[in-house]
């Protein structure tokens, strides 16, 4: 333990839960100069600025949304405020999925990254446009569409916001152009040297000349382009073209994929999450390894001048009140445990986007992000966007979080309210 004169706070009395570290009892936590200080049993007789009383609370490392949409302003009505997603969550680190471009990644950079309080990286996008307006323009996103020479190049120009490579394996695409963009994309993230994270799930209208493709013979060819590290997102869609196939069951080239070959998979929760899909899922013991919230302008409510027609009218668009809180209740109801759940929006998410050694543990000289949580207990109503309710007998709550030491309180109107059922 470092011995200061004093420290700036200690978080004390809580439950730490840190799987990286191979924490889960009772600990206090000291930050001294926007970092780590001690983590001990007890801190007691240390002299501290401030001392957080977190009796009855979960204290955990900052919490990272591996799938945001918050390139706000440039990606329309799609794109939310980094901070409303981030700190005043409970996140203190939030990845944009596919927002920025090879062409608009420097607003990314000088607007979100270098303005928001969050940690706001990305998954730079393997099209021109980016996510403009939630990609409801599919003829944007065809093989013209990319340029693996600029990609590669901005990406490796710009490694310290650039985690990964984000693009989408859905029957819309396969309808219009095979494979080739998912190929391409691919080619642009072993060139880097980054995973690729794959949207799985129907997003686009079949196109109108094609014959509608099989959404099984998708996953079937998709699947063996795949490499360790790689992700499929949205392993509990309600949309044709996830894990589940046709029949019912979870696609056996996925669960040799999951099982056998390093292939991971991020909830990307959004308007996609079925209760019954995840039930599937988990029954076959594919574990997603990260919690990503998929938080966008189309499926949470949030004060808008977009009416509401637009809105409705995105392949997205979702009723059913989430956040990554409510992610991670959902995935407490359905038997992960807690420690389980905590690893995909801490540990997990920090080896995914190779920064283990600085994200994700509250290891001492690592900068002091937090998250601190409390779990209600009570019978609560949660939904999902095919109409199934369930009850939980825990709702998990942010309460406020600390990014390099500076603490937020969770008050973003992103957050729901607690429904009692």
């Amino acid at each position: 333990m470092q011995n200061p004169e004093r420290f700036d706070v200690i978080i004390e009395n809580g439950t730490v839960i840190d799987p990286a570290n191979k924490r889960n009892g009772r600990f206090d936590v000291a930050i001294a100069g926007g970092k780590i200080a001690a983590v001990e049993p007890s801190l007691a007789q240390a002299e501290s600025a401030e001392r957080v009383d977190a009796t009855d609370h979960l204290v955990i490392p900052g919490m990272i949304d591996t799938h945001g949409h918050v390139y706000e302003g440039v990606t329309g009505t799609f794109g939310l405020n980094a901070d409303m997603v981030g700190v005043h969550s409970g996140v203190t680190t939030v990845i944009d999925q596919g927002g920025p471009s090879c062409m608009t990644i420097g607003g990314f950079r000088n607007f979100v990254h270098d303005t928001a309080k969050t940690r706001a990286l990305c998954f730079i996008s393997t099209y021109l446009v980016g996510g403009l307006e939630g990609h409801m323009y599919p003829d944007l996103y065809g093989p013209g569409g990319v340029n693996v020479e600029h990609t590669t190049r901005v990406a490796l120009e710009n490694m310290d916001i650039v985690r990964g490579i984000k693009a989408h394996a859905e029957i819309g695409g396969q309808s219009r152009w095979g494979l080739e963009v998912i190929k391409t994309g691919k080619q642009i993230a072993r060139d880097v040297g980054v995973p690729i994270y794959i949207h799985l799930g129907q997003l686009w209208p079949t196109a109108d000349s094609a014959e509608i493709p099989d959404a099984d013979e998708l996953i079937r060819e998709l699947t063996p382009l795949m490499e360790p590290g790689d992700v499929m997102a949205h392993p509990f869609t309600r949309h044709p073209g996830g894990f589940v196939s046709s029949t019912g069951k979870v696609h056996p080239i996925l669960l040799e994929a999951v099982h056998n070959h390093g292939v991971r998979a991020d909830v990307g929760h959004g308007s996609h999450f079925s209760f019954d899909v995840a039930r599937r899922v988990l029954d076959e013991d594919i574990v997603p390894f990260t919690l990503g919230a998929d938080m966008h302008g189309y499926n949470v409510k949030v004060p808008s001048k977009t009416a509401d027609s637009v809105v409705e009218s995105n392949p997205f668009f979702g009723v059913a009140p989430f956040n990554l809180t409510i992610a991670m209740t959902e995935m407490l109801h359905l038997g992960v445990p807690l420690e389980t759940v905590i690893a995909m929006v801490t540990s997990n998410p920090a080896t995914l986007i190779g920064m283990s050694d600085t994200l994700g543990a509250l290891t001492v000289g690592n900068g002091a992000d937090v998250s601190v949580l409390r779990i209600d207990t009570g019978r609560f109503k949660l939904s999902d966007n095919s109409g199934e309710q369930v009850v939980s007998e825990k709702l998990v709550r942010p309460v406020f979080c600390l990014r390099d030491g500076v603490r937020f309180e969770s008050n973003s109107a992103l957050i729901p309210d607690a429904i009692a059922a």
